[in-house]
């Protein structure tokens, strides 16, 4: 059997309630079931998954249980395993507007050398955040680019001489991927495990690795804001330190990917300099001055060690 489409969630010991909103959101889809299959994987949950979720809505779900933790390798497990031919991720959190596959089969259709592509992410928070929240709605994958469409044009910036990572990139969230194109990056050796979300590691790297991958192989990537999503955020993910730990990890493996992929625009330190260098941000970011000071100042600290970690 075969079909149009095949839906991953990835979840490591989901909120059950959360992933029941998730699930509601699915089921609610204007495309028809019959026109792809759901892949639920559950990456070591504890207690396991299967059983605790209702899936007999959708006739082509399945529960695909992966013992090795991470995201990366929840995520390889449903790749091997869908059949297809466009690929939708969508996290435990994620509250899909009811066109929202429709749109991603259209959209491939109209785009065919688009080989990635997202659209608006939404934040639905548990409670009300502190103003200065919004200042770090990327960290927490919340996005609006306006209502036109960009797509990007390509990897290689002949002016800097290296590769661009492009604004319109979709980030993990929704990111809906043609299967030709994303092909390459989970049949190949998984370097970008080392730069990935692993249970309540804060790293990230997999959906830049990704787009990096099938960007460099030609294909294009874009933003459609026909695409929106809701993202459900706990009040535990709006703190203070849980959003500096947040942007210490995403700046930390965001220059590790980059370097893997020709795309850095800074060079790499010797580690001896770190602490100093972190020791002048401190004060550069006056980072005793509130919560979004800290975090930015927690951002340069991820960033330093990044550099310290790579080599051209």
């Amino acid at each position: 059997m075969s079909f149009k489409l095949s839906v991953i969630i990835p979840a490591h010991n989901p909120r059950v309630d959360y992933l029941q909103k998730v699930l509601n959101a699915l089921q609610a889809q204007t495309l028809p079931s019959s026109q792809w299959e759901l892949l639920f994987v559950d990456n070591r949950s504890v207690p396991p998954l299967a059983g605790r979720i209702d899936l007999s809505w959708h006739p082509n779900a399945a529960v695909v249980r992966e013992e090795t933790l991470g995201l990366t390798r929840a995520r390889v497990a449903g790749f091997q395993r869908a059949l297809g031919e466009l690929i939708a991720l969508v996290d435990d959190d994620n509250l899909l507007a009811s066109d929202y596959l429709a749109h991603v089969v259209r959209l491939f259709a109209e785009h065919p050398r688009v080989g990635a592509l997202g659209g608006k992410i939404f934040p639905e928070f548990e409670g009300t955040p502190h103003p200065w929240i919004k200042e770090f709605f990327g960290l927490i994958a919340c996005r609006d680019y306006g209502d036109s469409p960009m797509v990007s044009n390509g990897l290689w910036d002949d002016t800097l001489g290296r590769n661009v990572y492009p604004l319109c990139a979709p980030v993990g969230a929704g990111m809906a991927l043609r299967r030709e194109a994303v092909q390459p990056w989970f049949t190949a050796p998984l370097a970008s495990e080392l730069t990935d979300r692993r249970g309540t590691e804060l790293s990230s790297g997999g959906d830049n690795d990704i787009v990096l991958t099938l960007m460099k192989r030609g294909w294009k990537v874009g933003y459609f804001p026909q695409l929106s999503l809701n993202h459900l955020i706990p009040t535990s993910r709006t703190t203070r330190d849980y959003l500096a730990r947040l942007n210490h990890g995403i700046a930390k493996s965001w220059i590790q990917v980059l370097t893997r992929h020709d795309a850095c625009p800074w060079g790499p330190i010797p580690g001896w300099t770190v602490p100093l260098r972190q020791l002048k941000a401190w004060f550069t970011y006056r980072a005793w001055g509130g919560p979004a000071e800290y975090i930015h100042w927690q951002g340069a600290c991820g960033h330093f060690e990044g550099r310290a970690t790579v080599s051209r």
